[in-house]
């Protein structure tokens, strides 16, 4: 009996660190900071990417920005984001809207400064010097700017693809 209780135990250790090990680690901060940097990048993105051409010159107010120009201060955020988070000294430099025609050209920009972003993420996910506050300032700049952009919608009985039902 003394056998078969030894292998019982055994089975049972066995078993419990399969679990154990098998339990999702909890993520790190930079890891949630990166989870939600893209989760809001995405929704702007698909924002932009929605968002009918003809409606990107709108202005919510003659003195705000246009639709148009609401997403390309975003990409501003993003580059500031993907060179301060490789530690170079940076100003948040805001890219001249008329330099990009069209929606195409507009969204094209988006992608490309998340994509950018996104690769600075990956690489040194803790920010320069392990300061994550490249990439928190400007996952808050994106999520205030996703909310105008949400006006921007509803002013043009639109509906935002974020809340839309699910198929």
């Amino acid at each position: 009996m003394s056998t078969l209780a030894g292998y019982t135990r055994i089975v049972a250790s066995l078993a419990f660190c399969a679990a154990a090990y098998a339990q999702p680690q909890p993520l790190t901060p930079a890891q949630r900071v990166g989870r939600y940097f893209t989760g809001v990048n995405d929704q702007v993105l698909e924002m932009a990417k929605d968002f009918p051409a003809d409606k990107y010159d709108f202005k919510l107010k003659p003195e705000m920005r246009s639709f148009g120009d609401v997403i390309v201060h975003v990409a501003s955020g993003n580059i500031y984001a993907a060179k301060a988070g490789r530690g170079e000294q940076v100003k948040w430099d805001e890219l001249d809207p008329k330099d990009y025609k069209g929606k195409d050209a507009i969204v094209a920009l988006l992608q490309k400064s998340i994509d950018d972003a996104n690769a600075t993420m990956k690489d040194n996910p803790e920010g320069p010097k392990k300061n994550l506050e490249p990439w928190l300032a400007v996952m808050q700049h994106a999520s205030e700017h996703y909310g105008l952009l949400v006006a921007y919608y509803r002013a043009n009985g639109l509906v935002p693809p974020a809340s839309r039902p699910k198929k």
